[in-house]
């Protein structure tokens, strides 16, 4: 029997998405032996010039590549992560009370290192906060051998191995011990969760010992971040952002972090504070950011947000950092939540998606599961061709509107 116009366009559909389903996995490559790997990487560290003693006893505990971290390496997860639901899985009113607890413990050390950077002592806490539950966890592998696994193999070999390479340099500085170097799988190492190549640049010996332990010394950790923030651009007199009301009818083209505008300015065009004030008068730029889309909290997102993404290039983190160091010094929960619980959207059907936008000749690139910039202005053309808010939000119930456009044509 024939296929119908409507089953031909969804055996279409069903094909391409799992051509690049397949076009995103791993593929097979031959491989150098690990111990001539490991020779060859001993050549390349000399030549860098780490001392051969240092080599001896740090190369000496690398083992065979650690199979959970290829693993970890190369899962996706299953379901994207909602705004909601990564907020509310780190704003909890223990850590709050928490990190209000620990910014009057360690008052003084906090105001000599603002005065120092310019960095304010709640977003410090913050990111402490977030990157390692205020030191409780910085992860449980071995920085090298982690990074060793990373490098040995082939998907992002180059990256992995200038890190191990920064690494074996920061333990010839005697900034640590081999065995003390721990880190995440990634090789993100203490309680500021540095990678080496950071470490290297930024990190700070705020205790004036002579060596930098982003693992133990408190003055240590919050001067490197501190140095990071600064140096990265923050500004001492601003603040992260706010959550805001846009007015009716706001043109939402008008959002997204490549448009600024001044405080005086979206003042100007109807945007309000959370708590139906006017935002006033100010020459500080800010962007309309929309991490749920247009019915979700909306928040006027000013320069240290984006030096935020500077550290972290996701604007969940970012604002978490901000909305976190605000409860911190007594500020209000986020007023705005959609007012219904929203589906996450897997990676497959984000893969669906975009091929979907493929398909109705709205470029993505290759599909690939990540809701990247292109994918969303991607969203945002079909969503301006489709008559719909143009917030760029790629949600559920737009995946099944544009299922059904395809079946249908």
């Amino acid at each position: 029997m024939p296929l119908t116009k409507s089953s031909q366009a969804f055996l279409q559909t069903a094909c391409l998405i799992l051509a690049s389903l397949l076009s995103v996995g791993s593929i097979a490559q031959e491989q150098q032996p690990f111990a001539d790997w490991l020779a060859d990487l001993r050549s390349e560290a000399l030549a860098e010039g780490v001392t051969e003693s240092l080599l001896d006893e740090a190369l000496g505990v690398i083992e065979e590549p650690i199979p959970r971290v290829i693993e970890l390496d190369q899962s996706q997860p299953e379901f994207v992560q909602t705004f909601s639901n990564y907020m509310n899985n780190r704003l909890s009113q223990a850590r709050i009370e928490r990190g209000q607890a620990l910014l009057e413990e360690h008052s003084e050390l906090f105001s000599r290192i603002s005065r120092e950077y310019g960095v304010q002592p709640h977003y410090l806490v913050s990111f402490w906060a977030l990157e390692s539950n205020f030191g409780d966890y910085t992860g449980g592998f071995s920085v090298l051998n982690a990074l060793a696994t990373l490098a040995y193999d082939p998907r992002r070999s180059n990256f992995f191995r200038n890190e191990l390479i920064t690494a074996l340099k920061i333990l010839d500085a005697g900034h640590i011990s081999v065995a003390d170097m721990s880190g995440s799988w990634a090789g993100a190492m203490g309680q500021c969760q540095f990678m080496p190549s950071t470490f290297d640049r930024y990190a700070v010996d705020g205790d004036n010992d002579g060596r930098i332990d982003i693992w133990n010394s408190l003055p240590d950790i919050f001067a490197s971040a501190a140095n990071f923030l600064s140096e990265s651009g923050w500004r001492p007199d601003e603040r992260w952002g706010r959550e805001v009301t846009l007015p009716q009818g706001f043109d939402f083209t008008e959002s997204g972090t490549a448009i600024r505008k001044s405080v005086t300015e979206w003042n100007a065009l109807g945007v309000m504070r959370s708590d139906g004030s006017t935002l006033g008068n100010s020459s500080i730029e800010g962007s309309i950011v929309l991490p749920a889309g247009a019915s979700g909290p909306i928040f006027l997102a000013y320069n240290n947000f984006r030096t935020t993404m500077v550290w972290n290039r996701s604007t969940y983190y970012a604002i978490s950092v901000g909305h976190l160091a605000d409860r911190f010094v007594g500020g209000g929960e986020i007023q705005h939540w959609p007012e219904t619980n929203e589906r996450a959207l897997s990676r497959a059907e984000v893969i669906e998606l975009q091929t979907l936008l493929n398909s109705m000749d709205i470029d993505v690139g290759t599909p690939d599961g990540i809701l990247g910039s292109r994918t969303r202005g991607a969203v945002r053309t079909f969503q301006e061709e489709s008559g719909l808010p143009t917030d760029g939000y790629a949600s559920f119930d737009l995946l099944e509107m544009m299922r059904v456009m395809a079946i249908g044509e």
